[in-house]
């Protein structure tokens, strides 16, 4: 039964690979599955590895021992307890998040996602749920679909936790961040997340990672994460999958 069962399945699949036949998400290029980087893009992308700081996330330029926090860090603690991210924004990895974010390449979503539960691994472990950052109801209609949605859908899934869509909600229409200084971003996004009551249960005591695709001065997953912490979030871990440096590493 089995046989006869996943025969189509096979079929199925090794017909799609001869109409669209597997290539490269960033160039294109044949490779030997869907969903996966050629062996010289994925040399092209810049990782994000140990040694960095246990709090930002940032990279250090040298190993300064296990457990160690960066000045910043120190100097302006977050919000949130720690920020994990997959890559540096730039080259190929800003490719993917524009791919996903702006031309509707949902397909890319699942091969992101699995990355970013690699790089959030720990805090994935331990979490109880995965919370997308949303977009205002005005805005999603208008692009149809959350790219940090689609990517947090991804990493419960692989992660085999419980993924909540509707536990945090913005309230508040906010303008493009893009191309605002860090003041500005601050202010566009204070105040406009918040906990559905209906939702708390699912937000206090636990543990959540929040998901967003790009982490640029953390001005809206700060804000994110004092809505999370005021319905009674005991931790919040930061997971994205780009981090924008402002430095070599």
């Amino acid at each position: 039964m089995s046989v006869i069962v996943g025969l189509p399945l096979r079929v199925a699949g090794d017909l799609r690979d001869t109409v669209f036949p597997p290539g490269c998400a960033h160039c294109h290029v044949r490779t030997g599955r869907h969903g996966a980087l050629c062996p010289s893009c994925w040399s092209e992308l810049r990782l994000i590895e140990r040694p960095f700081c246990e709090v930002l996330g940032t990279p250090f330029g040298h190993d300064p021992g296990a457990g160690m926090v960066s000045a910043e860090a120190i100097a302006n603690p977050p919000a949130f307890d720690r920020l994990r991210s997959v890559a540096v924004h730039d080259g190929i990895a800003r490719y993917l998040v524009h791919a996903l974010k702006y031309r509707d390449r949902t397909d890319l979503a699942p091969m992101m996602a699995g990355w970013m539960v690699r790089a959030g691994g720990e805090a994935l472990s331990s979490c109880d749920c995965v919370v997308s950052v949303p977009l205002h109801r005005s805005r999603l209609f208008s692009r149809m679909f959350n790219q940090s949605a689609e990517l947090a859908r991804h990493v419960a899934r692989l992660s085999g936790r419980r993924f909540e869509p509707q536990a945090l909600v913005r309230r508040k229409r906010t303008s493009q961040q893009v191309g605002l200084t860090a003041n500005a971003r601050e202010l566009n996004v204070r105040g406009a997340f918040i906990v559905p009551e209906q939702l708390s249960p699912a937000v206090f005591g636990r543990r959540i990672v929040l998901v967003d695709d790009v982490y640029t001065t953390g001005a809206t997953v700060s804000s994110a994460t004092r809505a999370l912490k005021k319905a009674g979030a005991t931790n919040v871990t930061v997971l994205t999958f780009a981090r924008a440096l402002s430095g070599p590493i």
